[in-house]
C-alpha cells in the first residue's frame, strides 16, 4: 500500500514538473505582456525574480495595440474570415459527406481516398499554383481570396463521413418513402442529430484558419485586410522590436480560439472519437 502511494506521489511530482516546463513559456509571455520594454530589458540579465514577475503591472502594451497599431481591424478581419470558413466549410463538407456516406457510385472509394489524403499535403507545396489561380480569378487582396481555398477540407470531410455512416438508413428510407427530398432529409433529420460532429468540424476549420499565416500573407497585400497572424510582424522593424506589444498581441491571438475551444471541448472529443473508432 505504501509502495503504491509512493509511486503515485512520484508520478504526480513528475507530471507537475513536466507541466511547469510546458506552461512556463506561456506564463512568461503573459507576464511580459503586462510590462514595459524598458523593464523587460532591465531585468533580462542577470536572472532574478523580476526577470519573470513584473515590478509594476501595466496594461500599456494592450492600450497601445488598439490606440497606436489599430489592432481591432485585424481581429475583426480574422473573425470574419474564420466565420465564413466555418459556415461554408461545414455546409460544403457535410453535403459532400452525405454523398460519400449514403450513396454508392463508381469510383467512390478512390475519390474519397484522394480527398482525404489532401490534408496531408504541405500547403507550401501548393501555395504558388493556388496563388496563380487566385490571381486569375481576381481574388488577390480580398477577404474572399483568403477563406475560399480553406472551405474544402479533407479532414473535416472524413469526420462527417464517418459520423454519417452511423445514421440508420431506415430513418432516411422512411423519409424518402414519405416523399421527402434529400435536402429535407439533410436539414430536418441529419443536421439535428449531428451536433457533436458539426462542433468538431467548426473548431477544426476555425483553428486552422485562425492559425494560417502563409496564405493570408500572400493574398492580403493591403494593410486594411490583413489578419491578426500577419500583423504580428508589424512589431519588429529594422530599428527596434516592440516586445511588450508583441507579447500582448500574441496573448490576444491565443486567447480568442482558446475561449471558443474550452467550452466546446466535450463535443470536440466526441466528434473526433466517433471518427477514430471506425
Amino acid at each position: 500500500m505504501k509502495h503504491r502511494r509512493l509511486v503515485r506521489v512520484l508520478l504526480y511530482a513528475a507530471l507537475i514538473v513536466v507541466a511547469f516546463f510546458m506552461l512556463f513559456p506561456i506564463l512568461w509571455a503573459v507576464s511580459a505582456s503586462f510590462r514595459t520594454d524598458d523593464e523587460l530589458y532591465a531585468y533580462m540579465a542577470p536572472t532574478t525574480f523580476h526577470t519573470f514577475v513584473p515590478v509594476q503591472f501595466t496594461t500599456d502594451a494592450y492600450v497601445r495595440l488598439f490606440r497606436d497599431y489599430g489592432f481591432m481591424q485585424p481581429i475583426v478581419n480574422s473573425l470574419m474570415v474564420c466565420l465564413m470558413t466555418v459556415i461554408l466549410g461545414c455546409l460544403v463538407n457535410s453535403i459532400a459527406a452525405v454523398a460519400f456516406a449514403m450513396f454508392d457510385f463508381k469510383g467512390k472509394n478512390l475519390i474519397f481516398s484522394i480527398i482525404v489524403v489532401t490534408f496531408m499535403i504541405p500547403f507550401e507545396s501548393i501555395a504558388l499554383p493556388l496563388y496563380k489561380v487566385a490571381l486569375g480569378l481576381k481574388m488577390i487582396n480580398t477577404l474572399e481570396g483568403i477563406y475560399i481555398p480553406s472551405v474544402a477540407n479533407g479532414l473535416v470531410l472524413f469526420l462527417f463521413v464517418q459520423f454519417f455512416k452511423d445514421i440508420p438508413r431506415d430513418i432516411l428510407e422512411a423519409g424518402v418513402i414519405d416523399g421527402a427530398k434529400w435536402r429535407h432529409l439533410f436539414f430536418r433529420i441529419i443536421l439535428p442529430i449531428s451536433g457533436s460532429v458539426f462542433v468538431t468540424a467548426a473548431l477544426v476549420l476555425f483553428i486552422s484558419q485562425w492559425n494560417a499565416y502563409l496564405w493570408p500573407l500572400l493574398v492580403a497585400q493591403s494593410k486594411e485586410i490583413r489578419l491578426i497572424q500577419t500583423r504580428l510582424g508589424d512589431f519588429k522593424t529594422e530599428e527596434a522590436t516592440e516586445w511588450a506589444a508583441m507579447y500582448a498581441a500574441s496573448m490576444l491571438s491565443a486567447a480568442i480560439p482558446l475561449a471558443l475551444f474550452l467550452p466546446c471541448q466535450k463535443y470536440y472529443i466526441e466528434g473526433i472519437t466517433s471518427g477514430s473508432l471506425k
